[in-house]
This record gives C-alpha cells, structure tokens and sequence, in this order.
C-alpha cells in the first residue's frame, strides 16, 4: 500500500508535501523519484501521484488519478460531553472517524467535569485516523457548545438522546435504520441531568437505549455511531 499524506488544499496538477511533511516522506519513509504516494484532502478526493522532486524541504508530487468518494445517503452528527480525561476523548475521535462519523459536537452540560477543550490536537488525530482507515471525508469537529445553545440547532425529529435515566426508551437501532441522517445526544460522566433531558424533550427529541449494559461516555458514542451504521446496513 502506498504512503497517505493529507492533502487538503491540493491542487491538480502537482503538489507539494509542507516542509515537515517532505522530511518525513524523504528522511523517514524513503521515498525516491517515481515511488507512488496516494494522497486525501478530507473532502472526497483520494488522489493516486507519485514523487516527481525527491527534496526533503519541498517534496514534490505528481498527481496522476483522481477518484471522488461520494458520501454515504446518511449523515452521523455525534454530539458528546467530553470526559475529564482528555485521552478517551482522543481514543473516540480517532476509532469515530475510522469507523466513519460526520460530525462531532462537543457538548458542555450541567455535570461537565471539562469546561473546556482545544481542538487542535484531536483535529490532528482525527486527520491520522483518516489516513490510516481509507476514509475521504474528514468529520468535522465543533468547539464546546452550551448544551441548551445547541438544542435549536438539531432537526428533533433525527435526533435523539441517550440517557441512563428511569422511563421508556427505544433501542436506538430501530429508530435511525431511515432517512438521511440523524444525531445523537451523549452525556456527560454523571448522565444528563433531569432538566437537561426535560429540555431535549420539550423539543420533540426522543430518548433511546443503546442496551442494557451502563457504558463510558466514550463507549457509548462509540457504540451510537456503530448502531448506526449497522442498522442501516442491514435496512
């Protein structure tokens, strides 16, 4: 398989690896004149090119194909409380993106133990997941936002909220197997709270289960985005 490098303001007919990325390729990976480089600019566009200036400061690369990778009929919007250790958020937008999600919202709610969160790393990391999974599209990841700030902002009728409170609700897998997307509200460490849930569903969106077991936060958005995908699949 060859080397995947991202790309995302490629322009055809060649391009040019920024400084660290030309030290990798040439210092690390030793690629040479002619070797074939593939490369993804996280908006659909998988390019096959191969290395026309072998310089560890300006590598330069010929692109030779361009394949466009459609997106898929349905939207995955995962809208999650980060946990207080950042690595398990780390964890989640990297196997999310492996396994294929569109957004991330990162929400800030009434039992939130991280008030705030930089996203540049986790930007990082979501870009080496998508190289290493084959991915096109790179998800897009949203700063910390109010949880009552974001609830006007989702369609209710795709959206829906998993929480670990008492009363009646559907496994997520028979309500999202339809339509074109659909969001998914994860709480925080300690669960919603009742005025939280009271809120989403004051605005029409439904409660859901993703089984029987009390999960990670981390876990859980893991497995939402997994349900999804599967339910779908098996439409």
């Amino acid at each position: 398989m060859p080397h995947t490098f991202f790309a995302p303001d490629l322009t055809l007919p060649a391009y040019t690896l920024p400084e660290d990325e030309s030290k990798h390729a040439v210092r690390v990976l030793r690629l040479g004149l002619g070797d074939a480089v593939e490369l993804v600019n996280g908006r659909g566009s998988i390019f096959q090119a191969e290395v026309e200036v072998a310089d560890a400061k300006r590598c330069r690369l010929r692109i030779l194909h361009e394949q466009q990778v459609p997106r898929r009929a349905y939207q995955v919007h995962l809208a999650v409380a980060p946990t207080k250790n950042l690595d398990r958020m780390e964890w989640l937008v990297e196997k999310a993106t492996e396994m294929g999600v569109d957004t991330i919202t990162f929400l800030r709610c009434a039992r939130s133990e991280r008030r705030e969160l930089k996203l540049e790393r986790l930007q990082k990391i979501a870009v080496s997941a998508l190289k290493q999974s084959g991915q096109a599209w790179l998800p897009e990841l949203t700063e910390l936002t109010d949880f009552a700030q974001f609830l006007p902002t989702v369609a209710a009728e795709t959206t829906f909220i998993a929480h670990l409170a008492e009363g009646e609700r559907t496994p997520l897998s028979h309500v999202v197997a339809h339509g074109t997307g659909c969001c998914i509200l994860i709480g925080p460490e300690g669960d919603f709270t009742p005025q939280e849930i009271e809120a989403a569903f004051a605005r029409g969106i439904r409660p859901v289960t993703l089984g029987a077991s009390r999960l990670r936060t981390e876990t859980a958005a893991l497995a939402a985005v997994h349900t999804v995908h599967v339910a779908r699949e098996l439409q």
